[in-house]
């Protein structure tokens, strides 16, 4: 003989409940008092428990289902095997819900049905329960859909300033500024947006390049999203007109990325720092630094272990030995040879094929063509 188990009437102004976990399933053996199910109202949380032993026949429900009082949701029998039953029991008449008269339900919409799972989570979520729909009773399944939707979309769209990564400006259009955009254009990694030059009348043409006028307009172009920039401003004859150009890029929000030609080359553990120029056919040895907007000219040597403080200038077919010390600002002249361990001071220039044995002071001169010391 099989025993019909129904759902329990819960809470006297509410007919329905929401099957929230099915613990059993069709032909299982259950014992005495195994939990069957767990239902929840707005009210409370309860389980459904078999009252007798025996298998599970005509399981009609499911986990997320909602439920009303007196539905049968499955018969306890003797057998796996045995016929359910085809007279079930009707649900119980429904009653009609009724305002609640004191607690937390005195804050929920009128009409609004939703169980306490349900409750707790859109409280905790901050969710406006006037949205939830009034009627039908309201799950935790429910509550996470609306506040999934609540959710704002991510906007996709590209700001008008949006940063470009290889946009760069060149910044002086002289004989060093032709040189640039011609390493730049073998590199095939930056787009030139154009001349930056406080000389040049803006719309001329340089390389097939245009001028977009002077420093003026770094402002504007860091709005249009440009943040590279390139100092072509050689700075032979007063390095400070170089350092200027570094430092207004700098206050207009610019950085200066070290560019090297495709035929130069430099060893894997020189170090290069942001600024540095190096241009075709130069050599950088083992362990060298290049310090801050220096440049190492088109075939130069600077051998291993060397160091070149910010803004040095190496020019054309210098040879700088091993273990060099030149200081911030140091001119090398072209064709100039720097013996090994020399130290060049800050400031220190050598003149065009001078050979320099020893050290040179601060702000020292070595005349071209001349023997140091003489």
């Amino acid at each position: 003989m099989s025993i019909p188990i129904t759902i329990p009437l819960l809470n006297p102004n509410e007919p329905e409940a929401l099957l929230a976990e099915l613990h059993v399933s069709a032909g299982q053996y259950v014992a005495a008092g195994t939990p069957l199910c767990t239902l929840e109202t707005t009210k409370s949380t309860a389980e459904l428990n078999a009252e007798v032993p025996g298998f599970v026949i005509g399981l009609c429900c499911q986990s997320g289902q909602t439920v009303r009082a007196g539905d049968v949701l499955c018969y306890l029998a003797d057998s796996p095997d045995e016929a359910v039953p085809t007279s079930e029991s009707g649900s119980l008449e429904a009653v009609p819900a009724a305002g609640t008269a004191s607690g937390a339900l005195e804050e929920l919409p009128e009409g609004l049905r939703i169980t306490q799972p349900a409750l707790a989570l859109a409280r905790r979520n901050h969710l406006d329960l006037g949205k939830l729909p009034l009627g039908p009773l309201v799950t935790e399944q429910i509550v996470r859909a609306h506040l999934q939707s609540a959710v704002p979309r991510a906007d996709f769209s590209a700001p008008e300033n949006a940063f470009d990564p290889t946009a760069i400006i060149v910044y002086g259009g002289g004989g060093h500024g032709k040189s640039l955009i011609d390493l730049l254009r073998s590199l095939g990694t930056y787009r030139i947006l154009g001349i930056v030059d406080d000389g040049i009348p803006p719309g001329e043409q340089i390389l097939g390049t245009q001028v977009l006028g002077g420093g003026e307009v770094l402002a504007e172009l860091y709005e249009r999203g440009v943040r590279l920039a390139i100092n072509a401003v050689g700075g032979i004859g007063n390095v400070a007109i170089r350092v200027k150009v570094f430092q207004r890029l700098a206050a207009a929000g610019f950085a200066c990325p070290a560019v090297v030609h495709p035929t130069a080359f430099v060893e894997a553990s020189a170090v290069l720092s942001p600024g540095v120029q190096v241009f075709p056919h130069a050599y950088i040895g083992s362990e060298a630094r290049i310090g801050f907007g220096a440049i190492v000219n088109s075939g130069a040597i600077v051998s291993h272990d060397c160091s070149l403080g910010n803004y040095a200038n190496v020019s054309p077919g210098a040879m700088l030995a091993g273990e060099v010390q030149a200081g911030s600002g140091v001119l090398v002249g072209m064709g100039a040879t720097i013996n090994l361990q020399v130290r060049l001071g800050a400031g220190a220039r050598v003149g065009n094929g001078a050979t320099v044995k020893t050290d040179v002071p601060e702000n020292g001169v070595v005349r071209a063509g001349s023997v140091w010391p003489d």
